[in-house]
Protein backbone atom coordinates (compact mmCIF):
# COMPACT_ATOMS: atom_id res chain seq x y z
CA UNK A 1 0.00 0.00 0.00
CA UNK A 2 2.90 2.27 0.57
CA UNK A 3 4.13 1.92 -3.17
CA UNK A 4 0.66 2.73 -4.19
CA UNK A 5 0.83 6.09 -2.19
CA UNK A 6 4.33 6.78 -3.26
CA UNK A 7 3.63 5.62 -7.13
CA UNK A 8 0.09 7.78 -7.07
CA UNK A 9 1.71 11.33 -8.43
CA UNK A 10 3.99 9.81 -10.84
CA UNK A 11 1.15 7.66 -12.16
CA UNK A 12 -1.50 10.96 -12.62
CA UNK A 13 1.40 12.43 -14.64
CA UNK A 14 1.63 9.76 -16.63
CA UNK A 15 -1.66 9.09 -17.19
CA UNK A 16 -2.17 13.00 -18.31
CA UNK A 17 0.58 13.01 -21.03
CA UNK A 18 -1.00 9.31 -22.09
CA UNK A 19 -4.14 10.96 -22.28
CA UNK A 20 -3.01 13.87 -23.81
CA UNK A 21 -0.92 11.83 -26.36
CA UNK A 22 -3.07 10.13 -27.20
CA UNK A 23 -5.61 13.16 -28.21
CA UNK A 24 -2.68 14.76 -30.10
CA UNK A 25 -1.74 17.53 -27.70
CA UNK A 26 1.27 19.06 -27.62
CA UNK A 27 2.37 18.63 -23.83
CA UNK A 28 5.26 20.71 -23.70
CA UNK A 29 3.61 23.83 -25.83
CA UNK A 30 0.60 23.68 -23.37
CA UNK A 31 3.31 23.46 -20.29
CA UNK A 32 5.20 26.94 -21.64
CA UNK A 33 1.39 27.92 -22.41
CA UNK A 34 0.33 27.49 -18.90
CA UNK A 35 3.56 28.67 -17.31
CA UNK A 36 3.34 32.03 -19.17
CA UNK A 37 -0.16 32.44 -17.71
CA UNK A 38 1.01 31.64 -14.05
CA UNK A 39 3.66 34.67 -14.94
CA UNK A 40 0.86 37.00 -15.72
CA UNK A 41 -0.63 36.36 -12.61
CA UNK A 42 1.88 36.68 -10.40
CA UNK A 43 2.87 40.24 -11.92
CA UNK A 44 -0.78 40.79 -11.08
CA UNK A 45 -0.74 40.01 -7.79
CA UNK A 46 2.76 40.80 -6.27
CA UNK A 47 2.12 44.57 -5.13
CA UNK A 48 -0.95 43.45 -2.71
CA UNK A 49 1.34 40.75 -1.03
CA UNK A 50 4.09 43.09 -0.73
CA UNK A 51 1.72 45.76 0.54
CA UNK A 52 0.15 43.12 2.77
CA UNK A 53 3.49 41.48 4.14
CA UNK A 54 4.83 44.91 4.91
CA UNK A 55 1.88 46.08 6.49
CA UNK A 56 2.03 42.68 9.10
CA UNK A 57 5.51 43.20 9.83
CA UNK A 58 4.99 47.08 10.82
CA UNK A 59 2.14 46.06 12.95
CA UNK A 60 4.56 43.68 14.93
CA UNK A 61 7.68 45.58 15.07
CA UNK A 62 5.32 48.56 16.48
CA UNK A 63 3.91 47.18 18.88
CA UNK A 64 0.19 47.64 18.33
CA UNK A 65 -1.37 43.59 17.96
CA UNK A 66 0.15 43.31 22.31
CA UNK A 67 -1.87 46.76 22.91
CA UNK A 68 -5.04 45.73 20.89
CA UNK A 69 -4.41 41.85 22.63
CA UNK A 70 -4.69 43.61 26.37
CA UNK A 71 -7.68 45.87 25.06
CA UNK A 72 -9.81 42.69 24.11
CA UNK A 73 -8.77 40.55 26.89
CA UNK A 74 -11.97 40.51 28.50
CA UNK A 75 -14.33 40.22 25.34
CA UNK A 76 -11.97 36.92 24.96
CA UNK A 77 -12.53 35.49 28.42
CA UNK A 78 -16.71 35.95 28.00
CA UNK A 79 -15.82 33.78 25.05
CA UNK A 80 -13.97 30.95 26.28
CA UNK A 81 -10.80 32.01 24.62
CA UNK A 82 -7.47 32.47 26.43
CA UNK A 83 -6.60 36.13 25.68
CA UNK A 84 -2.86 35.45 25.28
CA UNK A 85 -3.95 33.86 21.65
CA UNK A 86 -5.27 36.81 20.69
CA UNK A 87 -2.07 38.31 18.61
CA UNK A 88 -2.74 34.40 17.07
CA UNK A 89 -5.97 35.58 16.14
CA UNK A 90 -5.38 38.92 14.92
CA UNK A 91 -1.79 37.81 12.53
CA UNK A 92 -3.46 34.66 11.24
CA UNK A 93 -5.98 36.16 8.73
CA UNK A 94 -3.33 38.36 7.27
CA UNK A 95 -0.21 36.10 7.26
CA UNK A 96 0.04 32.30 7.30
CA UNK A 97 3.71 32.86 7.92
CA UNK A 98 4.12 35.69 10.63
CA UNK A 99 0.90 33.11 12.85
CA UNK A 100 3.19 30.33 12.14
CA UNK A 101 6.09 32.47 14.41
CA UNK A 102 3.70 33.72 17.18
CA UNK A 103 2.18 29.97 17.69
CA UNK A 104 5.62 28.84 17.82
CA UNK A 105 6.40 31.50 20.30
CA UNK A 106 2.99 30.48 22.26
CA UNK A 107 4.21 26.76 22.09
CA UNK A 108 7.90 27.76 23.18
CA UNK A 109 6.40 29.58 26.23
CA UNK A 110 3.52 27.36 27.48
CA UNK A 111 4.39 24.38 26.27
CA UNK A 112 3.46 21.94 23.33
CA UNK A 113 1.35 19.69 25.52
CA UNK A 114 -0.36 22.66 27.36
CA UNK A 115 -4.09 23.92 26.79
CA UNK A 116 -2.70 26.93 25.38
CA UNK A 117 -0.11 25.79 23.06
CA UNK A 118 -2.95 22.49 21.66
CA UNK A 119 -4.99 25.24 20.90
CA UNK A 120 -2.74 27.72 18.95
CA UNK A 121 -1.48 24.29 17.02
CA UNK A 122 -5.81 23.58 16.10
CA UNK A 123 -6.22 27.08 15.49
CA UNK A 124 -3.23 27.09 13.00
CA UNK A 125 -4.48 24.06 11.63
CA UNK A 126 -7.99 25.20 11.20
CA UNK A 127 -8.24 28.33 10.39
CA UNK A 128 -7.02 30.65 6.59
CA UNK A 129 -4.86 33.57 5.61
CA UNK A 130 -8.03 35.11 4.89
CA UNK A 131 -6.23 38.48 3.37
CA UNK A 132 -3.92 36.56 1.48
CA UNK A 133 -6.17 33.83 -0.30
CA UNK A 134 -8.84 36.94 -1.13
CA UNK A 135 -5.32 39.03 -2.41
CA UNK A 136 -4.09 36.26 -4.33
CA UNK A 137 -7.55 34.37 -5.84
CA UNK A 138 -9.65 38.03 -6.38
CA UNK A 139 -6.21 39.18 -7.72
CA UNK A 140 -5.78 36.51 -9.93
CA UNK A 141 -9.06 37.59 -12.16
CA UNK A 142 -9.10 41.33 -11.70
CA UNK A 143 -12.30 41.54 -8.96
CA UNK A 144 -11.45 44.58 -7.37
CA UNK A 145 -14.43 44.92 -5.19
CA UNK A 146 -14.89 42.37 -2.64
CA UNK A 147 -18.62 42.73 -1.34
CA UNK A 148 -19.27 40.36 1.10
CA UNK A 149 -16.04 38.04 0.45
CA UNK A 150 -14.07 39.97 3.16
CA UNK A 151 -16.89 40.08 6.12
CA UNK A 152 -17.91 35.77 5.59
CA UNK A 153 -14.13 35.08 5.53
CA UNK A 154 -13.69 36.61 8.91
CA UNK A 155 -16.74 34.83 10.15
CA UNK A 156 -15.13 31.55 9.26
CA UNK A 157 -12.28 32.08 10.48
CA UNK A 158 -14.03 33.16 14.09
CA UNK A 159 -15.89 29.97 13.99
CA UNK A 160 -12.69 28.28 13.99
CA UNK A 161 -11.01 30.20 16.38
CA UNK A 162 -14.31 28.96 18.69
CA UNK A 163 -13.93 25.80 17.60
CA UNK A 164 -10.58 25.24 18.28
CA UNK A 165 -10.55 26.29 21.54
CA UNK A 166 -13.95 24.01 22.32
CA UNK A 167 -12.60 21.38 20.52
CA UNK A 168 -9.00 21.19 22.47
CA UNK A 169 -11.14 22.31 25.71
CA UNK A 170 -13.57 18.91 24.74
CA UNK A 171 -10.94 16.42 24.20
CA UNK A 172 -7.99 17.42 26.72
CA UNK A 173 -9.69 18.50 29.97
Amino acid sequence: MELFFTMLVPLILCGVALYAAGRRVDVYAALVQGAGAGLETLLRIVPALVGLMTAVAMLRASGALEFLARALAPALEGLGLPPELLPLMLVRPVSGSAALGVGAELIAAYGPDSPLGRTAAVMLGSTETTFYTIAVYFGAVGITRTRYAVPAALCADLTGFLAAAWAVRLLFP
